[in-house]
């Protein structure tokens, strides 16, 4: 079967892992450290602090930022369900606005339509690594937080996705640009808030006892002031050693997603299907996932038929306004239509010439 996504990992992503278990190291330590300290260096911020998930630094994020409880914020419909999750979680209303239908991000006019008296921030996705036009909503006033997950590479005038809003948050589970397995990443532009974070992840321990003894070594070093309690969010080691070698290999990875996305742009030109938006010259894509729309009395078959044929595809994603637990009794064009007739195809390193040109030909074939 040809998976939708995929990771690749080298020798030296597997030397990595090995080195971690053959030191009887894999909690976090330095690997993790060093990850931060390279992410923090690329980003060009002053804070970067790994934790073991995105979803958790989505809920890390709006923790800190404070916001008022019962208050709104705004999100797109059309993205993973996390992103809801850790506004329900933080005690926060989920309201959920529509998606542009060809770069499936939020606008900002979009945003505006969902706006009132109880908002409190916005979240942004950068869908498929695309960057969300994002300048005009952050000028809206609003904390913004902005959904890195598939933006890993994403630039807008050189500045990284992820640096412009007051919290930026990354996934690198086992799908994603950089994947090691489960694990995420949280940038805060007040670096107080990085600085609680810290503590946070460790359920609100700033520093474990073998940190103590060095730092204070006139105190006790098992005992620890709890100022933050939350649960425990910590990456491993063995988390941190991927995320570095990951990290190292990137472009290589990047360039090869490039590749299978150009081919895709190509081959498609003259079929009766809607292909994803390219970015504009002032910015850098990350070409997480490929992402076409066709008839929706079509769509379910191809994909079946797809599915039959060895070529798993999958549809990112159901609109969460649509799900019973939100209570929602909203419409959303943009998203509803995507959810009849969108569907994410095979993108990612591991594919080889002959698997891309294999989707490529069967795709054409049942459209036609």
């Amino acid at each position: 079967m040809i998976s939708v996504f995929g990771s690749k990992y080298t020798q030296e992503d597997i030397e990595g892992v090995v080195d971690c278990l053959k030191n009887n190291w894999t909690g976090i330590g330095s690997n993790v450290k060093n990850f931060e300290y390279d992410f923090k260096k690329r980003l060009n911020v002053d804070n970067f602090l790994m934790v073991d998930s995105g979803s958790n630094a989505l809920y890390l994020a709006l923790k800190n930022l404070n916001l008022p409880k019962g208050s709104e914020v705004i999100l797109p419909s059309f993205t993973w369900v996390s992103c809801a999750q850790s506004i329900l979680l933080n005690d926060l209303i989920p309201v959920f606005c529509d998606v542009d239908l060809f770069t499936q991000n939020v606008t900002i006019n979009l945003i505006k339509e969902k706006i009132t008296n109880n908002t409190s921030a916005i979240m942004v996705v950068h869908y498929a690594g695309l960057p969300v036009d994002i300048n005009p909503i952050i000028q809206l006033g609003y904390p913004v937080i902005e959904d890195t997950a598939h933006a890993v590479d994403s630039k807008i005038d050189n500045k990284y996705c992820g640096t412009f809003g007051d919290v930026g948050i990354w996934s690198f589970d086992s799908v994603k640009n950089i994947a090691v397995g489960e694990g995420g990443g949280i940038y805060f532009k007040n670096k107080e808030l990085s600085e609680k974070s810290l503590q946070m992840r460790y359920c609100g321990i700033g520093f474990s006892g073998f940190n103590n003894v060095q730092k204070y070594p006139n105190k006790i070093w098992w005992e620890y002031n709890i100022t933050n309690p939350n649960v425990k969010m910590l990456p491993s080691d063995i988390e941190g050693s991927l995320a570095l070698t990951q990290l190292k290999n990137l472009h290589l990875n990047q360039n090869r997603r490039k590749e299978i996305w150009d081919y895709y742009q190509e081959s498609f030109k003259n079929v009766n299907l809607i292909t994803p938006v390219d970015c504009n010259k002032n910015e850098t894509h990350s070409y997480f996932t490929y992402f076409i729309q066709m008839d929706d009395n079509i769509r379910n078959e191809v994909a079946k038929n797809l599915f039959d044929l060895g070529i798993y595809t999958t549809l990112r994603y159901h609109p969460l306004h649509l799900n019973p637990i939100y209570n929602t009794n909203i419409k959303l064009y943009n998203s509803e239509k995507l959810n009849k007739t969108g569907l994410n195809i095979p993108l990612h390193q591991n594919l080889s010439d002959d698997d891309i040109n294999y989707v490529c030909d069967n795709i054409k074939k049942l459209i036609k």
